[in-house]
């Protein structure tokens, strides 16, 4: 992992951040994120999938290999799930020294509604054997990562590929997967971060013994040091809490410009780990917080809407901050936890809001 102390953003990144996007968070608003508005991120290129001959392989550590066209797998019991999901380098481009890869500042996320099957019946079906350790997803995608040509692949262990509320989905929002999000499969594993959840899903294979491939050993780890060559493995999202920025922006910096007067503030948060329970706001950079008001999220696996009234609104500059716990116990920190490859970076946000009795 190569790292810059520059601010400037390298022809490199500017590569990935023009194929990729983020979610503008004023769209915050919306609590399922419309499909276009919504975060992507895309390790290689998009395949193009011709859907009559593509099929789906289960095999492996199974009693009864399965071979499933996409009418086949929508045949079978369908469920919809709103499901908030977020890339693990989100937030990474406020590190410093910065790990040069898609340079992430807060957008990385949105919440869809997606329907598919659910994968624990198939593993069922198939037969899973008794000594089986690991599930191994393939897309169709592929490319060269850490000067090795392979398939995007990631382990997954059987007993979270059991879980009953994975799916292997077929459907954004009421209508068939876009290419870019996967057309026409792709895992859904609520709660982890989005590089588990696999696009143009091809294959599923049950091991009887530990995954091993780049994804999974080499790639997203958390790692306090470039030598530390083991790390932890990235897996469910961090406690985090987003604002849609008040008032209008600056074209240029973004800074953030009001009016005097009452401000309800609003946003969203969410956890891999545990509900949310509390979302609290600072005006002052994070000297004084008051607590937020809670709405009801919209599924157990998505984002809970907060807000906030802002009454004393007089004018000046501020710094405007949120940040969230969980019901474990999890809480943002007031700085980033630096690692090196720029996973789960959660820290408070922090919006610049400049108050005026008439910015027009």
């Amino acid at each position: 992992m190569a790292f810059s102390d520059e601010q400037s953003i390298s022809r490199e990144e500017l590569a990935l951040a023009a194929r990729n996007h983020g979610m503008p968070l004023e769209a915050l608003r919306y609590d399922i994120t419309p499909t276009g508005l919504h975060y992507l991120l895309i390790h290689y290129d998009i395949p193009v999938v011709d859907s009559a001959a593509w099929r789906l392989e289960l095999d492996g550590s199974v009693e009864r290999p399965l071979l499933l066209s996409l009418d086949e797998l929508m045949a079978r019991p369908a469920v919809t799930q709103p499901v908030t999901m977020e890339c693990a380098g989100n937030g990474r481009a406020r590190l410093s020294p910065r790990p040069i890869s898609q340079p992430w500042l807060l957008e990385a996320v949105g919440t869809g509604q997606w329907t598919g099957t659910p994968l624990a019946p198939l593993l069922e079906e198939a037969g899973v054997g008794g000594d089986a350790i690991d599930v191994a997803f393939t897309g169709l995608d592929r490319g060269v990562e850490g000067g090795v040509e392979q398939d995007y692949v990631r382990g997954l262990a059987v007993d979270e590929a059991r879980r009953p509320d994975v799916l292997l989905a077929y459907a954004l929002n009421g209508q068939p997967l876009p290419p870019q999000h996967g057309y026409p499969l792709r895992l859904l594993l609520p709660g982890w971060y989005g590089m588990a959840q696999v696009k143009w899903l091809r294959r599923i294979t049950v091991l009887d013994e530990p995954f091993t491939g780049y994804q999974n050993v080499k790639a997203y780890r958390y790692r306090r040091t470039p030598d530390d060559d083991e790390g932890t493995p990235v897996t469910r999202m961090a406690c985090r809490a987003l604002m849609a920025p008040p008032g209008i922006p600056d074209f240029l910096s973004r800074r953030r410009h009001l009016n005097v007067g009452p401000c309800t503030i609003v946003g969203k948060a969410w956890s891999g780990w545990a509900p949310i329970e509390r979302v609290e706001v600072s005006v002052d950079g994070g000297r004084n917080w008051q607590a937020a008001d809670l709405d009801q999220a919209v599924g157990p696996a998505a984002w809970r809407p907060w807000t906030y009234s802002w009454s004393s609104v007089e004018p000046g500059d501020y710094e405007v901050c949120c940040r969230a716990r969980d019901a474990a116990g999890n809480v943002q920190p007031d700085a980033p936890d630096w690692n090196v490859g720029g996973y789960a970076v959660n820290a408070v946000q922090r919006v610049a809001v400049t108050v005026a009795a008439d910015h027009s």
